[in-house]
């Protein structure tokens, strides 16, 4: 059985929100972006690791992070109920899915209520605020190499990767998600100036009988 919780055209196209019960009577939300297919919470550990593996790399308290890409809520959620976070703000594309959030729509975030938590509508280049958070996670399309929207490119460019880890406090934790391992991301994060720490974390799971590779892609702010 499938139902249709939610369609919306908008400037970037028409966003769709479904949710299905499988055979073995599981329920899945999923998310449809101008046709294509952009995620699913079958699993949602990589979308979770995104965010506890930053932060397993920062220390202190009173942490601000900064979330490119709502999705589904699952890497929020995973930030929120991390110690010592102090302030989240998620910034995303798509304005259906911030109305969808706060109708308590999203399977991963099912409250908005958190006094911590702050969601703004648009682009998440333009949040790049020099020196403000101790973590930036970027989630915001399928990684570098299977683009839903082209306009994303550029966040995985040079001047992209160089604006976001910018906007780290010294020590802060740039992590980015990828549908696949991204070798040519890593060298650029590897090259780009005030970089340390680089690494690329490749995360194995089985769904449908197969085994796909997804990555997160980590560096420290020099």
């Amino acid at each position: 059985m499938r139902e249709e919780l939610g369609r919306v055209s908008g400037p970037h196209g028409e966003v769709a929100l479904w949710r299905r019960t499988d055979d073995d009577g599981a329920v899945v939300t999923e998310l449809v972006v101008d046709g294509v297919f952009a995620m699913d919470d079958v699993d949602t550990s990589t979308e979770r690791a995104l965010a506890t593996e930053a932060l397993a790399r920062v220390d202190g308290a009173e942490l601000a992070v900064l979330v490119g890409g709502l999705g589904l809520g699952w890497t929020t959620a995973a930030v929120l109920r991390s110690p010592g976070v102090a302030e989240v703000v998620v910034v995303e594309l798509e304005d259906a899915l911030l109305g969808w959030a706060a109708d308590g729509l999203l399977p991963g975030l099912r409250s908005t209520a958190d006094p911590r938590l702050d969601l703004v509508a648009g682009d998440v280049a333009c949040a790049f605020t020099p020196g403000r958070y101790d973590v930036v996670l970027l989630d915001v399309d399928n990684g570098p190499e299977f683009l839903v929207h082209g306009s994303n490119a550029g966040l995985y460019g040079t001047a992209g990767l160089t604006r976001a880890l910018a906007a780290l406090r010294p020590g802060g934790v740039l992590a980015i998600w990828s549908a696949d391992p991204a070798p040519a991301l890593l060298e650029r994060l590897a090259d780009t100036p005030g970089t340390r720490d680089v690494e690329q974390l490749v995360l194995p799971v089985e769904r449908e009988g197969r085994v796909f590779e997804y990555a997160i892609l980590l560096a420290r702010c020099g």
